[in-house]
């Protein structure tokens, strides 16, 4: 609520008009006027303000909090990111692993096998921090084989990360839907990985092959030219693997905590849970990382104070633009929330009749669609639907098959009220039109696919 004093009093079908408006008028000014992104979001961010209704007295700040609530993360994310990148590149590490890597799997097996890879460190890792850790081995392999289509090694990386996200405890979003629908923690991990890993090979793997053939985009110097990087002492590739793990193992000790603590295990107030809480978070555990990338890939290896000063400041100003467009998107999606669409569409969908598991995939979609956020889209669908979850009788396999639908639903076509939307198409410096037609249809098969897959593990565990 913005106000106490304010309600908003324009009905769904106005609020949609005003959403699906303003999402035209971002792809209008995008990709026909070609008004940078960040200018654009303010523009259309501050407008869709003024005609949902939300008083004046607080649009800016309306504005504000949804723009720095989201570069609180982001920014450090990415720039910690960034430098890991840079100093791995920097050391010649990931032309190394590069080499490693294809010589092990071959060209042709690559995309795969980074895939795979990717899939074992998003378990414990968050979507966009295992992205911005794996990005300067995704730009070396795809810089490293003779079809450099950027695509084709970062979509089945990428989309790896986000199956892990969307579907499996630990990550925050299964473990509180799991909490809403009192679903055994256990049991929703089994069915997440019935459904990830198909879901990953289908809309990841495959879609990655298929938009890479038809969309050549090449490798963006985000971490450095290639042809800068010319070390004479490079890192082994075991070296850099284990900085990778690094941040995984870290963040693992916190995402587990909290899967323990979720299920009675452990307490918030316990020591163990907090330092957990402290090391694990994401931003602390880039942080611990990049400290001991800069010893081991520096200082160790010769490098003065100074030169690794330079090295780190580099990585900053090219994903300055990658920050700030995020936070514009995520100003953008906080805005429309602020609006009241996301409760007007919850009451209107709250009495469809619909089946349960139905009902939760088709509210989480149409709440992702409208507003952006997922956590947002997942967690009112499951309060909606829990009662009902809570009345129908349904074994721990139907109630773990509806919390992985309602996941789905919440991943359902990325587009431009969705910071990791635009997280994805500044990492990978894909203009908005290409990020619509492989971005958001990959998610989309995501979620339609895992929908799917969630369906039919229901219907078999309602037949025992």
């Amino acid at each position: 609520m913005i106000t106490e004093e304010w309600t908003q009093t324009l009905g769904i079908g106005p609020l949609l008009g005003i959403a699906a408006g303003a999402i035209a008028l971002i792809l209008l000014l995008i990709i026909v006027f070609r008004l940078h992104a960040f200018l654009t979001l303010i523009v259309v961010s501050l407008l869709t303000a003024i005609v949902a209704g939300i008083p004046l007295s607080v649009v800016v700040k309306t504005m504000t909090d949804g723009l720095g609530g989201t570069l609180g993360t982001v920014a450090l994310l990415v720039a910690l990111g960034a430098m890991l990148g840079r100093l791995i590149e920097h050391s010649g590490g990931a032309t190394a692993l590069a080499e490693k890597f294809v010589g092990i799997f071959g060209e042709k097996r690559a995309p795969l096998a980074l895939g795979i890879t990717s899939l074992l460190l998003g378990f414990p890792m968050f979507f966009d921090a295992g992205v911005i850790m794996m990005l300067p081995i995704i730009f070396a392999i795809a810089r490293r084989v003779s079809d450099r289509n950027l695509l084709l090694f970062a979509f089945p990386a990428i989309a790896a990360f986000s199956v892990m996200h969307v579907f499996l405890p630990p990550h925050p979003g299964p473990v509180t839907a799991t909490e809403l629908y009192g679903a055994n923690l256990g049991t929703v991990l089994l069915v997440g990985l019935l459904v990830a890993l198909p879901t990953w090979y289908l809309s990841g793997y495959l879609w990655g092959k298929f938009v890479a053939a038809r969309y050549k985009l090449p490798v963006p110097d985000l971490f450095g030219a290639a042809e800068e990087i010319d070390p004479k002492n490079p890192p082994k590739p075991g070296t850099i693997i284990w900085l990778l793990l690094l941040p995984m193992v870290l963040i693992f000790f916190n995402t587990g905590m909290n899967s323990l603590r979720s299920i009675g295990v452990v307490s918030d107030q316990d020591l163990i849970y907090q330092i957990a809480t402290i090391i694990g978070s994401s931003p602390i555990a880039l942080t611990i990382t990049v400290i001991v990338a800069l010893i081991v890939l520096g200082y160790a290896r010769g490098d003065k104070g100074v030169l690794l000063e330079k090295v780190v400041d580099s990585a900053l100003g090219p994903v300055s633009s990658v920050i700030l467009i995020t936070g514009a998107g995520g100003m953008f999606g906080a805005v429309l929330r602020a609006s009241g669409i996301g409760d007007a569409l919850a009451d209107a969908l709250g009495g469809l009749g619909l089946p349960v598991i139905a009902a939760a995939y088709i509210i989480a979609v149409v709440l992702r669609v409208a507003q952006g956020s997922a956590t947002v889209a997942l967690v009112t669908a499951a309060g909606l639907i829990a009662p009902a979850v809570a009345d129908g009788g349904f074994n721990a396999l139907e109630i773990a098959a509806i919390t992985v639908a309602t996941a789905a639903g919440s991943v359902f076509a990325s587009h431009v009220n969705d910071s990791g939307f635009w997280l994805v198409s500044r990492l990978l410096d894909i203009d908005v039109k290409t990020t619509l037609k492989t971005w958001t249809v990959q998610q989309t098969l995501e979620s339609v696919i895992g929908f799917v897959l969630a369906l039919g593990v229901f219907a078999i565990a309602g037949a025992f």
